[in-house]
Parts: C-alpha cells; structure tokens; sequence
C-alpha cells in the first residue's frame, strides 16, 4: 500500500489512532475527485469545443436523458420487444405451434406485469441473470426458442440470454409451468 499512499500524497507516518480518520478522509478524496480529476478536464474541454457545455449548463434537464442513466419501469411491451423470437420455417407445423406459445407468452407477460406471483423483473432475471435492462442493452439480444422435443418447463441459458419455452395446448398448463419455474430458482440471489 505504500506506493498507492505515495501517488495519493497520503504517505505519513501516523501518531495517533485519531489520525486514521484523516488519513482515510485523504485517501478517499484522492480515489473519488483526484484520480479522475484530468480524464473529467479533457472531457469539459471536449464538450467546450462546440459549446455544448454551454447549452448542457443552459437546459440540464433536456440533457439528463443523454447524460444519465435511469432505469425504466419494465412492461409487458418494453419486455417482449426485447426478445427476438427463434422461428421455424414459416408454414411449418412447428411454426404452427410457435404462434400459439408466442400469443401464450404475450399473454403470460400482461398477467406478470398485472399480478404480483411473477414478476416482470423475475422473468428477466430467470432468463438474463439481470432483473433490469443495462443502460447499453443486452449482448447477446435475448432470445425466445421452442422446446419441440419436450420439456415440461422453461430453459434458461443466462450466458446467452435465451428462454427456451415448452410447448403446452392451453394457457393455463403454459402459465402454471412458467409460474413454476421462475418463481422456483435462486435468481443469483436477487429477492
């Protein structure tokens, strides 16, 4: 720790006990303001350039959606316009049985977000490991698959952010077994 004291200008001998408080005090001000202090001065004086540090300072508010980050409240919509759906061959009978699992899924999606057993931010960390949508999205888009070879209930895969669904006839044998698989994981021990 003694060339990281050394950069931060906090390399001392201390006295006292009382003197830790101090020296910690030094050593965060240097982590937070000091360390980032030149790459923030290149950035003002980027923003400069145009005078768009001007307007930023004139109108905050207009620039906040650009500047900063702020978690949206999940939909049903926002979260099924983020899956690309894995087709079958258009005219297919697997393709057949993928429209009605999608209008399920649709389905399944407004009753989350209406009723409180599953949660949209559960359905999201079941097939993500993330229970909101990072400020840059998803990489790998998540994706809905089918499981036409069987399966009882959902498949997961958070390292690719794919949701395999089984196939069920009626809605209620589909919601039940989606129930049942979400609200039974560990969710990466997200409550």
């Amino acid at each position: 720790m003694g060339d990281y004291l050394a950069t931060a200008g906090c390399f001392r001998m201390l006295t006292s006990l009382t003197e830790k408080y101090q020296l910690l005090e030094d050593i965060l001000m240097f982590h937070i303001v000091h360390r980032i202090r030149a790459p923030f001065e290149k950035f003002r004086d980027g923003l400069k350039t145009l005078g768009v540090l001007q307007k930023i300072q004139q109108y905050p508010e207009a620039f906040r959606p650009l500047l900063c980050y702020s978690p949206t409240r999940l939909t049903a919509e926002t979260l099924d316009e983020l899956f690309i759906i894995n087709w079958s061959e258009t005219g297919s009978n697997k393709r057949m049985a993928e429209n009605r699992i999608v209008a399920f899924w649709r389905d399944f999606l407004q009753d989350a977000q209406e009723d409180n057993r599953t949660t949209l931010q559960s359905i999201l960390t079941f097939t993500t490991g993330s229970n909101v949508v990072p400020p840059m999205g998803f990489s790998p888009q998540p994706s809905l698959e089918f499981l036409h070879t069987g399966g009882k209930y959902p498949i997961a895969n958070t390292c690719i952010n794919c949701l395999r669904l089984p196939l069920y006839m009626e809605y209620e044998a589909f919601k039940e077994a989606m129930d049942f698989a979400i609200r039974n994981t560990q969710g990466f021990g997200m409550a």
